[in-house]
């Protein structure tokens, strides 16, 4: 049998349209691998290395018990492994993120000094970041134009399973499998199915019942209206090109309003590769006075703000590892223009709680909000947590749900309990804040930091 080649998986945790895996398959057999990377892991609250440990048990079970589970720094685990099963080769998907992109350099140096060839293809995404850029040969900074440029890009079709595929084994650290066992043991929420059939029976469910209403329902928090694929994605689960492809010709609202949403994951992550500094600094940085977190952000994490939708997304957060998109931002700009916290503190407390935590959507979208990111004039958004509310939960149902202090409110009463006899009679909290005199102070420190950058550029012109 000819020499093995190692399949190092990261976030494409998937057995099925997978680039990488067809590559290595065209030199012989394959050794899949995942490494336990401590960097990566250890920052990871226990509701994302959970779901980390439900999926890589599902992989295991998709590669029929061929994965190869190791502990350690990959700068040495990986060469030892090459070393030891006598690999040519290390196949992976590219990574862009900055962190994975500086281990990945650093892992590939190291295998080029034992004299192991590195094979990058595929990534992520549908379109790997970098490979859309403006006339001048830039990154976009602003979507729409991105969005064109993108759908004008086009993508390559899924990748087919190699049929033989000849799959080999290399001993697994045991340690790291009594490591995969205790995550899901500690993890404090009930977790989605795992692995790619589950990934796809919600990807078919979704497409047949949902997606046809999706342009209409998205927004609705009370509905079960979006495709709650974000936390495969995260890990690779799925590839957004095999979902692009099942949409192939379908002109709908709801099909195209979904690709949009794809293409704006694709978008922060092209953004984030060409400014690897934006995912914890602003993107475009205004010098607003911001407070420090205190009393009222703990409020605001543990969802008693006494703004219900504020809460209820904030509790969702808490006891299920997701919040409604809509919510997100609600919640976002409660924290930064309400509050006026930076918004990276909210950003943390969301990776900490999130299965779908992506790093580059996560920041980007909190800069989106706040004011400081890829929006073209975003300072003056201030989301007005009750008027949002009735809006997008308009007989509170979303409310009521998460906050059962408000059960006992019928219809859009439960966003004002304030202006309800009994409102408070179950014990919800006032409110913090007044949003109205809050959204005035939010509204004035930004015109002061505008102003402020304004007079610094002219005094450099």
């Amino acid at each position: 049998m000819s020499r093995p080649s190692l399949l190092w998986l990261r976030r494409d945790l998937r057995r099925s349209d997978h680039p990488a895996l067809v590559a290595a398959a065209a030199s012989g057999p394959v050794l899949p691998v995942f490494v336990l990377d401590p960097e990566f892991l250890d920052p990871a609250g226990p509701v994302r290395r959970g779901w980390l440990a439900a999926t890589l048990r599902a992989l295991e079970a998709s590669y029929d018990g061929h994965l190869c589970l190791l502990r350690g720094d990959p700068r040495t685990v990986i060469p030892a492994l090459a070393l030891e099963v006598g690999a040519r080769e290390v196949h992976t998907s590219v990574e862009t993120e900055p962190g994975g992109a500086a281990r990945d350099a650093a892992v590939r140096a190291a295998l080029e000094a034992v004299g192991v060839a590195w094979v990058g293809t595929g990534s992520p995404y549908a379109v790997t970041p970098g490979r859309v850029r403006n006339a001048a040969g830039d990154g976009y900074r602003v979507f729409t134009p991105f969005l064109r440029a993108w759908r004008t890009h086009g993508w390559s079709d899924p990748a087919v399973e190699p049929d033989p595929l000849a799959l080999t084994d290399a001993p697994s650290d045991a340690s790291a499998w009594d490591a995969v066992d205790a995550a899901l043991a500690a993890c404090p929420i009930e977790l989605p199915p795992a692995g790619q059939e589950a990934a796809l029976a919600r990807w078919e469910e979704f497409r047949s019942r949902e997606l046809a209403h999706y342009d209409e329902r998205r927004d609705l928090p009370a509905l079960d209206g979006t495709s709650r694929l974000s936390a495969y994605l995260k890990f690779g689960v799925l590839h957004p090109r095999t979902l692009l492809a099942d949409l192939a010709g379908r002109q709908g609202d709801g099909a195209q309003r979904f690709i949009t949403e794809l293409a704006w994951r694709e978008f922060y992550a092209d953004v984030l590769h060409h400014h690897p500094g934006s995912l914890a600094s602003d993107l475009n940085p205004l010098e607003v006075a911001y407070d420090e977190p205190d009393a009222r952000f703990e409020a605001w994490r543990e969802g008693r703000t006494g703004y219900p939708i504020v809460d209820a997304g904030m509790r969702q957060l808490l006891a299920s590892g997701w919040i409604h998109n809509r919510v997100r931002m609600i919640t976002a700009s409660f924290l930064t223009k309400d509050l006026h916290v930076w918004w990276p503190h909210g950003a943390e407390h969301f990776l900490a709680h999130l299965i779908d935590g992506d790093l580059a959507s996560n920041s980007h979208g909190w800069q989106w909000v706040a004011g400081t990111g890829t929006d073209a004039a975003p300072y003056y958004r201030v989301f007005n947590p009750i008027s949002q509310g009735e809006r997008f939960d308009p007989d509170g149902e979303y409310v009521r749900r998460w906050i059962p202090e408000l059960a006992h409110l019928a219809g859009a009463a439960a966003h004002r309990p304030w202006q309800v006899p009994d409102g408070y009679a179950h014990g919800y909290p006032v409110r913090i804040v007044d949003h109205a005199a809050e959204r005035v102070e939010a509204l004035a420190r930004y015109e002061r930091a505008r102003l402020s950058r304004s007079d610094h550029a002219r005094r450099h012109l």
